[in-house]
């Protein structure tokens, strides 16, 4: 992986956390993912007119993706509802990139070096360790994690797949959004009309950085995973946690401590692991 790679997988993951903090901030998680996911496909509708299409090839992925994301997103917003941040985090994003690794070896064909591998395995290991520190306050929030994990691991796999075929991460990238964006919103206002208005009507200032956010990281993302292999995309991405963790302790005063520093020391090792591969 070069250098130009590694570094804006980096600046995606502090992104990734960045919009993650904004919806755990908000007073409902739910609205609060809603209110992120419509303002970034706002963005996406007024800059696709200007951007390169992707090709039809690509579109049975866009849709596909489509489902796994709106599913992802309402599921974030249920998973911090009932479980703090700086434990749920780390445990939805730390299963989904040894279950893209596997995958993409046994079924896409990607191959990985045995250095890659450890990088990816000890990213995980320190990301679990991480979530696992103390006693949780949620049992339902751990399988929400896990069942998440899933489908962060499924979009992953059909994007990278999908933007290989696109011929343009640009223009993949705002379809998604577009896509995505769009649905929720859909559900939404034919759910629960009055109070999402409302809400976004109140808390548009904060949903606009968080669209930004949620759009550059995955988009830098999708481009890095043109350049290089997906299972190792996916777990340098995830170096996020220690943004989040930081993030999480920062603004939202969650105690981060003990093992959890320990385990970011881990994953910082592990993404050097990676750069190397």
């Amino acid at each position: 992986m070069t250098l130009s790679v590694f570094c804006i997988l980096l600046f995606a993951a502090l992104l990734h956390a960045s919009w993650n903090a904004i919806v755990k901030a908000g007073s409902d998680k739910l609205y609060s993912a809603i209110a992120v996911s419509g303002s970034a496909a706002l963005i996406a509708l007024i800059l696709l007119p200007f951007s390169p299409q992707p090709t039809l090839a690509s579109a049975p992925y866009l849709a596909a993706s489509c489902a796994l994301q709106v599913v992802y997103t309402v599921l974030v917003a249920k998973t911090y509802q009932v479980s703090d941040m700086s434990q749920t985090y780390p445990l939805m994003r730390g299963t989904a990139p040894l279950l893209v690794a596997l995958i993409s070896v046994l079924i896409l064909g990607d191959s990985l070096s045995t250095l890659a591998w450890g990088g990816i395995a000890v990213i995980c290991v320190s990301i679990l360790g991480m979530a696992f520190n103390g006693r949780s306050q949620s049992r339902k929030g751990i399988w929400l994690a896990l069942l998440n994990s899933c489908f962060i691991a499924g979009y992953t796999l059909v994007d990278g797949t999908g933007v290989r075929l696109a011929g343009s991460a640009l223009g993949y990238t705002l379809w998604t959004f577009f896509l995505n964006g769009f649905c929720l919103l859909l559900w939404a206002m034919l759910t629960r009309r009055q109070v999402v208005t409302r809400y976004l009507v109140a808390n548009w200032k904060k949903g606009l950085p968080g669209g930004v956010g949620t759009m550059g990281s995955y988009g830098l993302a999708l481009w890095a995973m043109t350049q290089a292999p997906l299972a190792v995309v996916a777990a340098l991405r995830e170096t996020s946690i220690l943004f989040g963790a930081l993030l999480a302790f920062l603004l939202l005063k969650e105690k981060v401590a003990g093992l959890r520093i320990v385990a970011a020391c881990g994953i910082a090792a592990g993404a050097m692991l990676l750069r190397l591969a």
